[in-house]
C-alpha cells in the first residue's frame, strides 16, 4: 500500500542537507555542562525556581534539588511575561545570585537570555544559556548566542512546527556552536485545560531528524502541579534525555508559576519514580547516596 510522504520523516529536506539533521552527526551530539553531559545514556534533570526571587529562596532551593538528584540549576532572572505589569524578574541582581549560589551548592546554572545586548552579561553569571518560547525566532539572539560559544537550551516556540523548530537550532549552529539541546515545553492548541498541550511525540521525532539532545518541560507543557509528575515519568519513557523541572521551597508564595511548581518533598519523590522508568528503557538517573 502507498504511503502518504507528507508524514515521511526523511521527505523532510532539512533531516539531510543542514548541521542540525541527523546525518550530519549519525552518533549523535552530547552537549557538555562543565561536567554534566547530556544526550548520553544518563538522563539529566535540570530543576529550580520559574525566577530567582531571594537569596533564601534560591539557596533553599537548589541545595534541595542537588541533594534530590538535579544536575543542573535553573532560574530565571530576566522573565518574559505576558502582562507588563507582571513581575520581570530581578535582573542583573538575579544573575549575581545565582553565580554565588553557583560557587556554594556546586551545581552548573542555566537562565534565560532575552535580548542580543544582555548575552555577554548573562554569560558571565550563567554555565547555559536558555532560549525562551517567545524568542525561538528571534533570529539576532540565536545568531549572538551561537557565537558566544556557550551551550544553549533552545526551548521550542508555543506555535512553531518541528521544522521550524529545528531551522531555529539550525541558525545557532551555523555560528559554529553544536552545543545546543532542544527542549518541547508544550505547544499552543484549543485545548483550554492545561497551559499547554505537551507534545510528547515530539521526542522520538526530533530524536530520528537531528543530532541534538531533546529533553522535556513538563511544567510549562501542562501548568498543573500535579501534572508534572506523570508527564515526566512519561517524557523519560518516550526517550528524552533530561528533564527541566520547576521545584520551589514554598511554591505556594512563589512570585510566578507556583502552581506548576513541585516542592522538595513532591521532587524527591519523583526523582525516585524516574529512577525506576530510567532503568525500565535501559537509561540511567543517578540518585545520591541517601547516607
Amino acid at each position: 500500500m502507498e504511503t502518504n510522504p507528507q508524514y515521511c520523516p526523511e521527505n523532510i529536506g532539512f533531516s539531510t542537507s543542514l548541521k542540525v539533521g541527523r546525518k550530519a552527526k549519525p552518533e549523535g551530539t552530547i552537549v557538555n555542562i562543565e561536567g554534566v553531559k547530556i544526550g548520553g545514556t544518563e538522563v539529566v534533570i535540570i530543576a529550580g525556581p520559574c525566577a530567582v526571587e531571594s537569596r533564601e529562596q534560591l539557596f533553599e532551593t537548589a541545595r534541595a534539588v542537588r541533594n534530590g538528584g538535579a544536575k543542573i540549576l535553573r532560574g530565571g532572572a530576566f522573565k518574559p511575561r505576558s502582562s507588563p505589569y507582571n513581575f520581570q524578574g530581578l535582573g542583573e541582581e538575579g544573575l549575581k545570585l545565582l553565580g554565588q549560589i553557583r560557587k556554594e551548592i556546586g551545581l552548573p546554572v542555566v537562565t534565560e537570555v532575552m535580548d542580543t545586548r544582555q548575552v555577554e552579561l548573562v554569560s558571565a553569571h550563567a554555565n547555559m544559556l536558555q532560549i525562551g518560547s517567545r524568542n525561538m525566532q528571534n533570529y539576532p539572539l540565536l545568531k549572538e548566542v551561537g557565537m558566544s560559544r556557550k551551550p544553549i537550551l533552545l526551548k521550542r516556540g508555543m506555535m512553531a512546527t518541528i521544522e521550524e523548530f529545528l531551522l531555529a537550532a539550525e541558525y545557532i549552529l551555523n555560528q559554529g556552536n553544536d552545543q545546543v539541546i532542544l527542549c518541547e515545553r508544550g505547544i499552543r492548541t484549543f485545548e483550554t485545560s492545561t497551559r499547554n498541550t505537551l507534545d510528547l511525540s515530539a521526542v522520538p521525532m526530533l530524536k530520528r531528524l537531528s543530532h541534538l539532545p531533546v529533553i522535556v518541560d513538563p511544567s510549562h507543557g501542562t501548568g498543573l502541579r500535579w501534572m508534572v509528575p506523570p508527564m515526566a515519568k512519561a517524557a523519560v519513557a518516550v526517550g528524552a534525555d533530561g528533564l527541566i523541572i520547576e521545584v520551589h521551597y514554598k511554591p505556594e508564595e512563589a512570585i510566578c508559576d507556583g502552581h506548576q511548581s513541585l516542592d522538595h518533598d513532591d521532587f524527591i519523590n519523583l526523582m525516585t519514580d524516574l529512577k525506576k522508568i530510567a532503568e525500565a528503557v535501559n537509561r540511567e538517573i543517578s540518585l545520591p547516596d541517601p547516607s
